[in-house]
């Protein structure tokens, strides 16, 4: 029996490298200390292991039944697109106004940072859900793809939690100031992001239409 039948390398490898960079972990960075970088290490390290927790959760949702689910609602990739990119933008402009990362926070916000916009989309965003699909179906039925793709999506998480769990050392280097810098900073990317997921929505309508 051939070491693919238990664990296919090409997918682990494959999986990985296009989940790392659509997921972007030292891009996180930046958004997740304009969130909760003026509150308590504690309160970071929890909000990080939440954030990473609810994306794993997401993705490996949809790596066992995306495609059902997706048919059942009738909802499309491109749909996804579109509320990822308005929420996402919604959460720009949040940060941009400056109203995000106030000195004040209330518990509750804490866990609803993690959840959104850290946790989904930003984390496990359409572009996450649409490549894991796309990766299931290749697996096509092999239990060794199964395993290698189960592998990828968590080693991908690890290195998420890793680099927002040690965001401290950026925070002590930057100071308040630049807290308040990355937040104008990530707001800005954010709302490209979300412009892009918007167009990219827009895009595969024309196309499915067409």
């Amino acid at each position: 029996m051939a070491v693919s039948d238990f664990f296919d390398a090409k997918l682990f490898m494959s999986a990985t490298i296009t989940l790392v960079v659509i997921m972007d972990p030292p891009g996180t960075v930046p958004v997740f200390l304009s969130l909760v970088g003026r509150k308590p290490m504690a309160t970071r390290v929890k909000a990080a292991r939440q954030a990473v927790l609810v994306s794993l959760l997401v993705i490996s949702l949809f790596a066992v039944a995306g495609q059902a689910i997706l048919a059942y609602l009738g909802i499309g990739i491109p749909a996804l697109q579109g509320a990822g990119g308005l929420l996402l933008l919604l959460i720009a402009l949040q940060l941009l106004m400056g109203n995000a990362g106030s000195n004040e926070p209330e518990a509750a916000e804490d866990v609803n940072v993690a959840l959104v916009p850290l946790g989904t989309p930003l984390l496990a965003g359409p572009g996450a859900i649409a490549a894991t699909i796309v990766f299931v179906r290749q697996a096509d039925g092999h239990l060794g793809a199964y395993i290698a793709l189960a592998l990828a999506i968590v080693t991908v998480h690890f290195v998420l939690y890793t680099c927002m769990r040690f965001s401290g050392v950026v925070i002590r280097l930057i100071k308040e100031s630049g807290i308040t810098l990355l937040a104008k900073i990530a707001g800005l990317l954010l709302a490209a992001i979300a412009v892009e997921l918007v167009a990219n929505s827009v895009q595969g309508f024309i196309s499915g239409a067409g």
